[in-house]
């Protein structure tokens, strides 16, 4: 998988932790962590790449995606929040014993519909179209196989055409996309209420991840 060029440079400002005194950033209940950036606070890597902190409680209560800015490029690191073409729901048996094991995790591991409703599509749907998704992790077919049970429009099954054919997706999409063919941002979308037979966008969330969690 080729790198951006954005993450080969935050890559090699990391290995500097070897050789100087940095604060290591991340949620507050990570360990070793030194600095839990608030909300919207933002920094800077090297000389021109610009991070901004987006708090997205419901995975975990300390979860942060990062919005990278260099130049005309922009980015952003979803951790657990955002997948392509979907969210954390399809996950392997064992990373699904594993978290709910440390976390002690509830429906939506610590957070609520409602909070996953935000952390998508208030927060991360406010960014730039054109910002490229790199998730954490490659979830995009097993995301899309439930995606087109809830909605057979021509970008999801796009999607499911690419996720086919490519082993990776991190960074092949945007959050523009993500608007297009993922579900969970499609909350108000008339079909997808048919699927859930709800219409609050609260019900609706919590009703998809239940459907997924049953796959």
């Amino acid at each position: 998988m080729t790198m951006p060029a954005a993450m080969l440079k935050w890559y090699a400002a990391l290995v500097e932790l070897k050789s100087y005194s940095v604060p290591i950033i991340g949620g507050k209940d990570c360990a070793k962590v030194s600095k839990t950036p608030s909300h919207g606070d933002t920094f800077t890597i090297g000389d021109s790449i610009k991070v901004k902190a987006l708090h997205t409680p419901c995975h975990t209560q300390d979860s942060i995606c990062y919005f990278f800015e260099d130049g005309n490029d922009r980015a952003v690191f979803t951790g657990d929040t955002l997948f392509i073409g979907g969210m954390l729901s399809a996950v392997s048996p064992l990373h699904r014993r594993l978290t709910d094991t440390v976390a002690g995790c509830g429906r939506f591991f610590e957070g609520t519909p409602q909070e996953m409703d935000k952390a998508l599509n208030e927060t991360l749907a406010a960014l730039p179209d054109d910002t490229k998704v790199f998730p954490g992790h490659e979830y995009t077919k097993g995301n899309v196989k439930f995606g087109i049970k809830v909605l057979q429009s021509e970008p999801v099954k796009n999607l499911e055409s690419f996720a086919n054919s490519n082993k990776q997706t991190q960074g092949k999409f945007t959050i523009g996309d993500e608007k297009k063919h993922n579900v969970f941002m499609r909350l108000d979308d008339p079909t997808v209420q048919k699927f859930t037979g709800k219409t609050g966008r609260v019900d609706v969330m919590g009703a998809l991840r239940e459907a997924k969690n049953s796959m």
